[in-house]
């Protein structure tokens, strides 16, 4: 992986050299996608949606895997122990996602998903032989850069796939492939527990040596999945790529630099792709805050409790799955920057007032109206970076994309705790946590009001993504 991108003639899987295209340009050979795929705009996306799916499902079983035996290791301190892990996957991204960009515009991208994959699947077979937290921690930051590697190449040689009517098509394809694998990994992993139990019956040394549990079936399957997806990436022809740009050119420290300042200025000089990164970071940290506060607004304004939060993540999960299935329909007849404002307006809106409810059914009501707005910002914006950056810059582009992300994401989970306590003070001395509106009585407990901030702040970025992209908009009224 270490290589420049400079293929050698009759590789298999790969096209002839071809020069990058620019915002869009498909290879001709795709308007000739068989019928039997044709909901993902061609073959080849196909192969690379279903290599997706088992990449994502095997993140999800080796999240939940290593997050058991995080706790199992943490002895006394369990929640301690699965912090420090979580976090270890969490903070290289800071540091290492905008270099990371670089090189997948310099390196061919198939290979770096297929090592990408292959050096997951070998760091996971080692977990069933650590029994240690800095063990675990270590394991947690090797698969942060292999991740950090694979999403923004994937990301950036999906325009080279697809025409770009089938470009929003394709991101709802690859929500639901990151998302909508969730539930599956962990009902595996809930299964896995009574094969376990079946094997461990079986005198076997085989079993012995491979430690047999729950948590460690759950590793293995998470490695074949890996595998499979890198066999299945492997055998794809990607199409036009990079390589022509970077072909014979090796990496110095110097050059990864001075591309990291060209993705940087490249940010900074596009109102476009500066306006749709902040839209969706912001909008993804409003919706992240329901994640530390789901369960005290449930239980303390809602009355809902545990079950009630969860109903308030089936709203959200159910939302997001009807606007992949909608927008799959009819994403071509849809103005793509004017129902991406809108989507950003509506998230911010919906939590607004799904933080104003207090009986937990309108709640649930708004939290999916919430996952269908969110859904529609994350296809609409991936396709907006998409058809605007040319592929040579891409991969920094996403690179930076989901640093960013991360940041608000982190941001959003590390601070709406005690941001809610704050303003949970303030509310108490201030109103004692209730004003009356035209005779009408708001409770204003710190966790609802921390939620209407966040509301906010998204539709806010919602006014500047639409100050930055408005000309577009008119263009195409």
């Amino acid at each position: 992986m270490g290589e420049p991108a400079d293929d050698a003639p009759g590789e298999p899987g790969d096209e002839p050299t071809v020069p990058s295209p620019r915002l869009g340009d498909t290879d001709p050979a795709l308007t000739a996608a068989p019928s039997s795929v044709r909901l993902f705009g061609s073959a080849a996306f196909f192969r690379l949606w279903l290599a997706q799916v088992a990449s994502s499902l095997g993140d999800w079983i080796g999240f939940v895997a290593i997050t058991a035996i995080a706790a199992r290791v943490g002895g006394s301190s369990p929640e301690a122990a699965i912090g420090i892990v979580l976090s270890a996957r969490l903070i290289p991204g800071f540091f290492l996602a905008p270099v990371a960009g670089v090189l997948v515009d310099r390196w061919n991208r198939k290979r770096v998903m297929v090592a990408c994959d292959v050096g997951r699947g070998l760091t996971f077979a080692c977990v069933p032989f650590i029994s240690t937290l800095p063990g675990l921690v270590v394991v947690s930051l090797m698969l942060e850069v292999f991740t950090m590697m694979w999403a923004p190449a994937k990301e950036a040689t999906v325009p080279n796939l697809v025409r770009p009517e089938y470009l929003a098509n394709a991101n709802s394809l690859s929500l639901a492939a990151a998302y909508g694998t969730f539930p599956i990994g962990t009902a595996v992993f809930a299964a896995l527990a009574g094969v376990a139990k079946w094997l461990g019956g079986f005198d076997v040394a085989l079993f012995q040596v491979l430690q047999v549990s729950q948590e460690n079936l759950a590793v293995y399957f998470d490695v074949a999945t890996f595998f499979l997806s890198a066999g299945l990436i492997a055998t794809l022809s990607l199409g036009p790529t990079n390589r022509r740009r970077n072909e014979g050119r090796r990496v110095d420290f110097g050059a990864t630099v001075t591309e990291l300042r060209e993705g940087v200025a490249f940010i900074r000089q596009s109102r476009v792709v500066r306006a749709v990164i902040l839209a969706f970071a912001t909008g993804l940290a409003g919706g992240g805050m329901l994640v530390p506060l789901g369960p005290p607004f449930s239980s303390n304004v809602l009355g809902g409790g545990t079950a009630g939060f969860g109903l308030l993540l089936t709203a959200l999960g159910t939302g997001v799955a009807i606007a992949i299935v909608t927008l799959s329909v009819v994403h071509r007849v849809l103005p793509l920057e004017r129902t991406f404002i809108v989507a950003v307006f509506g998230t911010g809106a919906s939590i607004i007032l799904g933080a104003s409810m207090s009986d937990l059914r309108y709640a649930v009501i708004l939290v999916g109206l919430l996952g269908m707005c969110a859904g529609t910002v994350y296809v609409f914006g991936f396709t907006i970076l998409q058809t605007n950056v040319d592929d040579a810059i891409r991969g920094r582009i996403f690179a930076t994309f989901q640093t960013i992300s991360r940041f608000f994401l982190i941001l959003a989970f590390t601070t709406a705790p005690f941001l809610s306590s704050v303003l949970d003070g303030l509310s108490s001395r201030l109103f004692d946590r209730h004003i009356d509106v035209f005779g009408v009585g708001i409770g204003l407990p710190g966790v609802r009001l921390t939620l209407w901030l966040g509301g906010l702040i998204i539709i806010g970025a919602g006014v500047l993504a639409l100050l930055a992209l408005r000309d577009r908009i008119d263009e195409r009224v």
